[in-house]
């Protein structure tokens, strides 16, 4: 029996002892992270997953006491989806990582809000795993263990600001600016541009739009296929810096 002290996290609870319990930690997870995507976090909590599992609030507290727990819930139902069944991680390094950080990518592109709402949520079980499988898609390696960690930080490093610039922490930006802001920003960005101060973006750019010329030197692909040019330059530059197997095996 957990003692008073690991019963603080929800991890170390079993569920609610009834043998067919009306709701499931992962139904009230999934209920708050469809909330989430649709209308922001802020539109999260007990009252409204209540509304869509149609239970009463106080009934959801039998199963999840506080916000904090809730937070947990969703981050760890997250984490599970970025876990790849062991009897598909690659046996290389070079291939494991790079499955590892293309489902974390698009699992945290399909729920980027959780880059900043989820941050300060306690580690669960999936967190763990995905740690643990990161750790083993290195383990055929001869990195010792600061190595491994830092590889592993520069991978989620990427993945991380590569979704945040992709698709922002937020689904939308529930203040846009009106349209007379809009066009001051505008009228103040040419009033730049053409002030001679900025000589590198005038060569880059010349007398053309920026946004008829953004979509050429991004090579008209799509942000995935950036994202694994990226990924692929960073692992490639860490083979050779570290002295690991050639991806090319």
């Amino acid at each position: 029996m957990a003692s008073g002290e690991d019963s603080a996290l929800i991890w170390t609870r079993p569920e609610p002892g009834s043998r067919r319990p009306r709701f499931t930690r992962d139904q009230i997870a999934s209920t708050a992270l469809a909330i989430a995507d649709t209308e922001g976090f802020a539109a999260v909590s007990m009252r409204r997953i209540a509304t869509e599992l149609g239970a009463g609030t106080m009934t959801l507290y039998h199963y999840v006491r506080t916000k904090d727990e809730l937070i947990a819930l969703m981050d760890d139902a997250l984490m599970g989806k970025v876990l790849i069944p062991d009897d598909e991680l690659p046996a290389h390094w070079y291939d494991a990582l790079t499955a590892i950080a293309t489902r974390t990518w698009t699992v945290l592109m399909r729920h980027s809000w959780a880059l900043h709402s989820l941050q300060q949520a306690a580690v669960g079980p999936n967190a763990m795993r995905h740690f643990e499988q990161s750790l083993a898609a290195l383990a055929g390696t001869d990195l010792d263990p600061p190595e491994k960690f830092a590889l592993l930080s520069m991978v989620d490093d990427y993945v991380h600001g590569n979704v945040l610039r992709s698709a922002g922490t937020h689904p939308a930006d529930p203040n846009p600016p009106d349209d007379e802001t809009a066009q001051a920003a505008l009228r103040f960005a040419e009033t730049q541009y053409l002030s001679g101060r900025f000589p590198h973006m005038q060569a880059l750019f010349g007398d053309n739009d920026p946004h008829e010329v953004f979509p050429t030197l991004l090579g008209h692909r799509s942000e995935q296929a950036r994202f694994q040019d990226g990924l692929t330059t960073l692992l490639t530059g860490a083979a050779q810096k570290l002295h690991l197997p050639s991806p090319d095996h």
